[in-house]
């Protein structure tokens, strides 16, 4: 039985419907149904209305300090289950970063200057959780900006992890879904373990949203066309650098492709 553990920017119903929000939703419960055994996470944005979704936080995963920047931030868990289907949801909080605050963007459209951090945190608190719940995933599935960063994590700081040590790390590419640079602190708030600011000398000094998904197709096993219009130099980015690459698997039948896209890495 394969695990997947899926990481997601976004997942339906906490989200307005996106084709990444309802992939984020249809996915998880396709491949369950394919036999497969999974985990699914997302950031806690403030959008989402944890009375409505029946959020809940889980203690004994919780309270965990993440030093990012030479600053202590909190992990809070969280968890909730999808109605009508079969998928968990865990929920990666903190009031720094997700309290009363929006996605990449704030109210007025305005990009947040902190989403390097952000996305830094988000991962981080990923993988320190899956570490506590002894859950060893076969394949980790990166979907979004937010998850950009895990598999340079995987590859570099947690390489000889117990839990990480033989998994295949899958990244979707979407249409460009964050506008700007990153935030002038995401090369100094990077480094964790073995993952220092020296491995993103070869990329471009404001990093924006192009050179991220570089970052992420250089530490991937395989990489997913997961909708139409995606940016045509990504794929053939990922192509060139020897990456197993599915193209875009329409809307029928996508479960199929997904599971023998994971075998495929495996």
């Amino acid at each position: 039985m394969k695990k997947v553990l899926f990481i997601n920017q976004e997942i339906a119903p906490y989200v307005p419907d996106t084709e990444m929000s309802l992939l984020g939703q249809q996915l998880p419960q396709a491949i369950i149904e394919k036999g497969s055994e999974i985990r699914t996470f997302m950031p806690k944005w403030g959008i989402i209305n944890e009375r409505r979704g029946q959020l809940h936080e889980v203690i004994r995963l919780s309270r965990m300090m993440l030093i990012i920047d030479e600053t202590d931030h909190p992990l809070i868990i969280k968890v909730a289950s999808i109605p009508q289907t079969r998928v968990q949801v865990y929920f990666i909080d903190n009031d720094d970063y997700f309290l009363k605050r929006q996605m990449a963007t704030d109210e007025q459209g305005k990009v947040y200057d902190d989403n390097g951090e952000r996305a830094v945190f988000f991962a981080r608190g990923v993988l320190e959780t899956v570490k506590k719940l002894r859950w060893i995933p076969d394949v980790i599935h990166c979907q979004g900006w937010m998850s950009a960063i895990v598999p340079l994590y995987i590859k570099t700081a947690l390489q000889d992890e117990p839990s990480f040590a033989n998994t295949k790390v899958v990244t979707s590419l979407f249409k460009e879904d964050l506008k700007g640079k990153l935030s002038d602190k995401f090369k100094a708030s990077l480094p964790f373990r073995t993952t220092t600011s020296e491995i993103l000398k070869n990329y471009k000094e404001d990093f924006d949203y192009e050179d991220l998904m570089k970052l992420a197709i250089d530490y991937s096993d395989g990489i997913v066309e997961a909708e139409k219009g995606v940016d045509k130099n990504l794929l053939k980015y990922a192509t060139e650098k020897g990456k197993k690459v599915m193209k875009y698997p329409g809307k029928d039948n996508f479960a199929d492709a997904y599971d023998k896209f994971y075998d495929s890495v495996l």
